[in-house]
């Protein structure tokens, strides 16, 4: 995949623990692809490029001296990541076998939307959604 720089795009910057074991997660729940490793020294990931159906997102290694870490260390959230998939209820239960946790189970909403909500292993919340 190539990326234009004439274009403005969005790409999350979640921070986990660790590259090398957590990266895993991310590939079992939602099927994401690998685009991109920068790598440390000792071969572990530093920074992943991932992409769910061609939306990018960034994984990167706690920073703490910057103040950068995983939600379940600060004890809070700060986003919400929305993902649009055509099967909401097949999208949870594949991230809940990979090891997210149920926050609310996918219902339909009188807005027009069938969603629900799962926090990853390190703490991100994903509102997992497709317009009905």
């Amino acid at each position: 995949m190539t990326l234009s720089t004439n274009k403005i795009f969005f790409a999350p910057q979640l921070f986990i623990p660790s590259g090398v074991t957590d990266i895993s997660f991310y590939f079992k729940a939602f099927g994401a692809v690998e685009i991109k490793p920068w790598r440390n020294d000792d071969g572990s990931v530093h920074v992943a490029e991932l992409s769910i159906n061609g939306s990018i997102f960034h994984l990167h290694e706690e920073r703490p001296a910057k103040g950068q870490l995983e939600p379940n260390k600060i004890k809070g959230v700060t986003t919400l990541i929305g993902l649009f998939v055509d099967d909401v209820d097949n999208v949870i239960n594949k991230a809940l076998q990979a090891g997210a946790n149920l926050l609310s189970p996918a219902q339909d909403y009188d807005y027009g939307y069938r969603q629900g909500n799962i926090q990853d292993p390190f703490g991100h919340q994903w509102m997992i959604q497709t317009k009905i």
